[in-house]
């Protein structure tokens, strides 16, 4: 049964919290539902300063605490990430971290890792309708002659973002303009929405080939979900991390063998292109969604984060271990870093602030890695199933 107008009433939204707001939703919600354990959420560290949330959240009625492990040190020789870092990993799910931990522990012991970014543009994709094929074809005529304009428009939004590439996609009447940025030390996601809508909006009072209708995201640009396009030019920092494990440490450290590794991996990889897998790989996922929580990243990202390439191939007797991943969208600034336990991750990375955006990127590839080589390595062995036996659910 439906409520009546006269039960049914909603508190205004509120982007402002302050002690008082909090207290009201929970009234609301002690009328409707059990709010015994409030304080689990409304505690009160969270409590004594609502306002520091404002940025992040609306109708806010507290903090949800996740358990958060350390890896480390993971020694990392990268173009931006150099040195050894512990690596702060919030999740629900045990044998999560010493998996993690195992793998770092490898890639350490024989050397460490290298990194480098390879591309970088996080890119929005607006589209535009117009009458027929015909109009289409002008419509691009004229964008590609107006590009430098159009990019000062996108810029005169932000101080840190850059616009790359302007680049066409014709459906017949319909017009996709991927437009790609550099976003300096932010992920960005929020900057290239406001400064492409700047854009549109230059070619809406200037372009003179009649529109039938704009939008500022065609869904071409692979926002939040895998994607061919992804895949093949990336969106966010394209990020490659490898490492020669020795073949004593895949022995003693990771308990199985160089070929034994290999073996299972010809078996996953057939695995991966059976089930149409968008690249090849065991599961960045794990690790990219407790790090993205971890250090105040944008959770949904992990949904077209978690696509690339891992490879293993024989180096003499060591174990040649990479993975290349298209789409890290994280940032040392903006978002959620400047939450309190969000900066406090990023402190423990040292990676806090401006100037830490390309190394913090490097860490997550590096990260994802050592994921992967636990993994396989356990699987290889006979091992993982009674590794999460054992931390998952007997311990």
């Amino acid at each position: 049964m439906l409520p009546s107008d006269a039960q049914f009433t909603t508190l205004r939204p509120v982007r402002k919290a302050t002690q008082a707001s909090v207290a009201k939703y929970w009234a609301r919600l002690a009328n409707t539902t059990d709010a015994s354990d409030r304080d689990a959420i409304a505690d009160p560290l969270t409590m004594a300063m609502p306002e520091q949330f404002n940025a992040n959240i609306e109708n806010f009625i507290g903090t949800v605490k996740l358990p958060v492990g350390i890896i480390g040190p993971l020694r990392i020789n990268g173009l931006n990430a150099h040195g050894d870092y512990h690596v702060p990993m919030a999740t629900t799910e045990a044998a999560l971290v010493a998996s993690y931990a195992r793998g770092a522990y490898a890639a350490t012991k024989s050397g460490g890792i290298s990194t480098a970014i390879l591309y970088e543009g996080v890119i929005r994709t607006p589209a535009f309708v117009l009458e027929n094929l015909l109009n289409a074809g002008l419509f691009v005529e004229w964008v590609v002659t107006e590009v430098d304009q159009l990019k000062a428009a996108a810029e005169s939004t932000t101080r840190h973002g850059k616009l790359v590439s302007v680049e066409p996609m014709i459906d017949n009447n319909v017009v996709f303009l991927i437009c790609r940025y550099t976003t300096g030390d932010a992920a960005g996601q929020n900057m290239v929405t406001i400064a492409t809508n700047a854009l549109c909006d230059d070619i809406v009072a200037r372009c003179p080939v009649a529109l039938k209708a704009w939008y500022i995201e065609g869904n071409f640009s692979g926002d939040k979900k895998a994607s061919f396009l992804g895949l093949v030019t990336g969106r966010g920092r394209k990020v490659s991390a490898s490492v020669t494990l020795k073949a004593d440490v895949v022995e003693r450290t990771l308990g199985t063998r160089v070929q034994d590794m290999l073996d299972y991996g010809q078996v996953a990889n057939l695995g991966a292109h059976l089930s149409g897998q968008l690249g090849a790989q065991a599961h960045y996922a794990n690790g990219l969604a407790a790090i993205y929580i971890a250090t105040g990243q944008d959770a949904a990202c992990v949904a077209e984060s978690a696509m690339g390439i891992t490879r293993m191939e024989a180096r003499g007797n060591d174990l040649f271990c990479s993975v290349t991943m298209p789409n890290i969208l994280v940032g040392s600034v903006g978002g959620g870093t400047s939450l309190p336990s969000q900066s406090a991750g990023l402190n423990i990375l040292g990676l806090k602030g401006a100037g830490h955006g390309a190394a913090l990127a490097e860490v997550v590839a590096a990260t994802c890695l050592c994921g992967e080589i636990s993994i396989v390595a356990a699987i290889a062995a006979g091992h993982f199933t009674r590794a999460h036996e054992n931390l998952a659910r007997h311990r």
